[in-house]
């Protein structure tokens, strides 16, 4: 029986029941570093089956020529199949991690490290029973390149992400930025074909894969973009490879690092720089490298070193010295960046003062997952258009939220009208403000969003003499409904 396609909700009710099996010995918080690898090891195993298949067509039968590595996306040396695992009814943690440590090892230059470093032989936390009942449950479902397309299994991966957000309520931007936030800077970022895209805090590359969905929603070929992210945290680097390959993504490099402490992207005269920048790295982090950020080895300290116990001000500064001469970014931020004294201070106006931010855009607060945090974006640009130059646009968009009972939501409808009036780049009261740099130095380069967009309050109360004329109105009104009420009344009595 011919099998049809996966649908969405069937991918999503399938990873949601993988992690029901782990609940119980497994904390929820961990749930990503055993489901994310089983998923890219199952569908590099149905991939390859489906290549198998296809290189027999094509070579009658030819099985030694169907088993050539150039036949394959990915190499899968022998016993290191998902079959192989399956077949194991002891030591299935054991054999796992056998297959997973093959297949890195037989592709080394994309998958190396890909699978993390999960105990998978841990039979205190995962027994044979669980492990077998999860491989049980994945084998399902063939999620080759027939039955489930490369964006339908991405969605489904990003909704898997999401989810484990939901479940672990990770604090703003350390694991999941929303989806509407993401959408947002994509818009104003506007990568197009051809252009290198960096996220210095890629996380699980959310951020990356927005620029590719930007390209495709603007019928552009998403397929030459170069995609650079680095991300400190082990699991996350490996996911947001995982999530590349599972996108149909190709030309990306994401690679583990601690980016403020040892940047990974470096080009023959010091940093590599791209055309488009953009991240929601960790906000106000305390632990950041600061000891080594006077003298950087690497230039970054372009506007002053900031503050020790906080590292928002040196993203901005990276960021700003990866762009390139054409380039441009966008960045989440915290509120507190925009104001803090001191030497964030100084770095505004540095920043400032060479006519590169663009645009301050604050964000609706609880709209971050775990914190209360109203966020802002801070949008810059190494050569502005002629009509912006010397002016930042500021943004009150903190009434674009829908208010919900424990979080509020950016929804489509308030990112197309924050993302329309960023376009107009205009003057609207209550809403927008564009300031010139001599208001910015009226106010000690502080970017305060309320010093420049003023709410006026509507004052709709009466006068004191309508006041008094609707009263004997309402007065009258009553005499007269007392009288009905009355006449109505006798006739009962």
């Amino acid at each position: 029986m011919a099998k049809n396609k996966l649908t969405l909700s069937q991918l999503e009710q399938y990873l949601s029941k993988a992690a029901w099996i782990l609940k119980g010995p497994v904390d929820a918080s961990d749930f990503k570093v055993y489901i994310f690898p089983l998923l890219f090891f199952k569908r590099i195993s149905d991939v390859y089956d489906e290549e198998y298949r296809t290189a027999l067509l094509e070579s009658d039968g030819d099985q030694a020529y169907a088993q050539l590595p150039e036949m394959h996306r990915f190499e899968i040396p022998a016993n290191c199949h998902w079959q192989d695992v399956r077949e194991q009814t002891t030591n299935v943690g054991q054999a796992i991690e056998f297959a997973l440590r093959g297949i890195e090892k037989a592709n080394q230059d994309y998958l190396y490290g890909i699978f993390g470093d999960a105990q998978w032989s841990n039979k205190n936390k995962l027994s044979d029973k669980l492990l077998i009942d999860l491989i049980e449950h994945f084998s399902q479902y063939s999620l080759n390149s027939e039955y489930v397309d490369p964006d339908m299994l991405g969605q489904a991966y990003e909704y898997l992400i999401k989810h484990f957000a939901d479940l672990t309520n990770k604090k703003a931007g350390e694991f999941y930025t929303p989806r509407s936030v993401v959408h947002l800077l994509g818009l104003i970022l506007d990568p197009h074909q051809g252009e290198t895209i960096y996220d210095p805090a890629c996380g699980t590359g959310g951020m990356l894969l927005e620029c590719v969905d930007h390209l495709k929603h603007n019928n552009e070929d998403y397929r030459t973009l170069k995609l650079f992210g680095q991300e400190k945290n082990l699991t996350s680097s490996s996911i947001a490879r995982m999530n590349m390959f599972l996108h149909g993504i190709e030309d990306f490099e994401i690679i583990r690092g601690d980016t403020l402490r040892n940047p990974g992207f470096f080009e023959a005269d010091g940093l590599k720089t791209f055309d488009c920048v953009i991240a929601n790295p960790p906000f106000s982090l305390s632990d950041w490298g600061s000891e080594n950020w006077a003298n950087d080895p690497f230039g970054r300290n372009i506007a002053g070193v900031p503050p020790q116990g906080n590292g928002d001000m040196a993203w901005v500064q990276h960021m700003v010295k990866s762009m390139n001469s054409t380039g441009r970014m966008t960045v989440v931020l915290p509120h507190g960046a925009l104001f803090r004294k001191g030497a964030e201070g100084k770095i505004r106006q540095a920043l400032i003062e060479k006519d590169i931010l663009e645009a301050v855009i604050g964000l609706g607060p609880n709209i971050f997952y775990g914190t209360q945090l109203a966020a802002c974006v801070m949008v810059f640009k190494q050569n502005k258009e002629k009509d912006r130059k010397r002016k930042v646009l500021f943004i009150d968009a903190s009434d674009q939220v829908r208010v919900g009972r424990a979080q509020n939501y950016l929804e489509t409808q308030h990112v197309g009208q924050i993302y329309d009036w960023y376009s107009k780049f205009e003057n609207i009261e209550n809403s927008v403000f564009v300031a010139s740099l001599a208001d910015l130095e009226a106010n000690d380069y502080n970017l305060n969003i309320p010093l420049y967009v003023e709410k006026i309050i509507e004052d709709n109360l009466p006068t004191v003499e309508q006041a008094m004329a609707d009263l004997k109105t309402a007065w009258q009104e009553s005499l007269v409904a007392e009288d009905k009420f009355k006449t109505i009344l006798k006739r009962f009595l």
